[in-house]
């Protein structure tokens, strides 16, 4: 069997879908996209498929080796998300071609479902405690919310105020039972998020999501030591070696690798492996499309010290398209009493509608994350 076509669609809100084909007629579908730079993405794919073509899909390791080295130059969030895509669509292909789901290949489930959480609240967080009951109506046990709007370097103590009384309000809607997921986005900078960290402890977050932006990741030795609740990250890290220097100076106690961003199936499964090593939990971040979430199911379903699963079904970047939109079978990726079943069909166990997506694909696209700015006109962190 050897790979003939690589084909690839920019589907709404803010996705990008590829079907690899073979000329046995077996096929593969993932879902390879940077929120944003879907195109960009879209060209790094067709610039790869000429490792690719010609080539036998069952060797995925070799592939993705091949895919990683031979360019050179390795990493960042272009190159490692177009990989990303390409592994899922390699890891479908072969269940669909040996009839089996891709956690019997990863080495059989250790779980039967995964509990889920939803988002509420919006980029500018509002009404988060209607929508966090509202939630907890749906069967959610856990939810996300963002924790704060812009924030200045250095701004008011009053910024922290309101930051804490949004939190307060969704603890208050919800009870002590329910999980809060606290996602600051990267929007804090150290000298605010050492108060800003301690002041939520009362309300006792399940986490709290990137207080700071990747590129300061060392700075939460000095500003999340001895806190009692854990600190996840990780959406923005794109290999495991980033993942391991991370996990090497105990920084983190939930990694939260993107399957669509990190390198896919493959380089998710050694990160959940590595972090298994410092006792750190898995919460794959995924408010991406189905592809994206059956990856992310399957890596789950295999890996121990996953907890928790993200997924984007109404969250509020979805305006046009959702994700069960684009599935033949809605069913594979229901969601009841705060859990997914993990999918049984072969592959990554959904089945896209083509003709969907091809319909779809004529609307298209051009997502863009919002631009902020501070009060003195300067760029704000998104």
């Amino acid at each position: 069997m050897k790979i003939t076509k690589l084909k690839t669609w920019q589907v709404p809100p803010r996705w990008l879908f590829l079907k690899i084909e073979t000329d046995a007629g077996c096929y593969g579908w993932g879902e390879p996209v940077v929120e944003g730079r879907a195109a960009t993405v879209e060209a790094a794919v067709h610039e790869l498929s000429d490792y690719l073509i010609g080539e036998d899909p069952h060797r995925i390791e070799h592939l993705w080796n091949t895919l990683y080295r031979a360019g050179f130059y390795r990493g960042g969030p272009i190159l490692m998300s177009a990989i990303a895509g390409i592994d899922q669509a390699l890891w479908d292909l072969k269940g669909r071609d040996l009839g089996v789901p891709v956690y019997q290949l990863l080495g059989g489930k250790v779980r039967d479902k995964m509990r889920m959480y939803a988002w509420t609240g919006g980029d500018r967080p509002s009404d988060v405690g209607v929508g966090a009951k509202a939630l907890v109506e749906q069967g959610f046990t856990a939810f996300k919310m963002n924790g704060t709007p812009e924030l200045a370097i250095v701004d008011s103590h009053a910024k922290v105020d309101e930051a804490v009384a949004r939190v307060a309000e969704a603890r208050e809607a919800v009870g002590p039972d329910v999980g809060i997921a606290i996602d600051f986005h990267g929007r804090v900078h150290r000298p605010m998020a050492k108060a800003l960290l301690r002041e939520l402890e009362p309300y006792h977050p399940m986490f709290v999501e990137e207080p700071v932006a990747p590129e300061h990741l060392p700075s939460l030795k000095h500003i999340a030591t001895g806190l009692g609740y854990p600190i996840a990250t990780g959406e923005r890290l794109h290999t495991r070696f980033q993942f391991r220097d991370l996990l090497a100076e105990g920084m983190v106690d939930i990694v939260q690798p993107d399957l669509s961003h990190c390198g896919g199936i493959s380089e998710g499964m050694k990160i959940a492996s590595l972090a298994s090593c410092f006792d750190v939990a898995l919460a794959p971040h995924c408010p991406l499309g189905p592809l994206t979430l059956a990856a992310s199911l399957h890596v789950d379903a295999v890996n121990h010290n996953a907890f928790i699963q993200e997924q984007s079904m109404g969250i509020h970047y979805n305006r046009d398209n959702d994700v069960l939109d684009y599935l033949v079978d809605k069913s594979a990726l229901s969601i009841k009493d705060g859990f997914c079943e993990i999918p049984q069909g072969p592959g990554l166990g959904v089945e896209i509608d083509e003709a969907f997506v091809e319909e779809r694909a004529k609307v298209g696209h051009r997502w863009r994350n919002p631009v902020w700015t501070h009060e003195d006109g300067s760029i704000a962190e998104w």
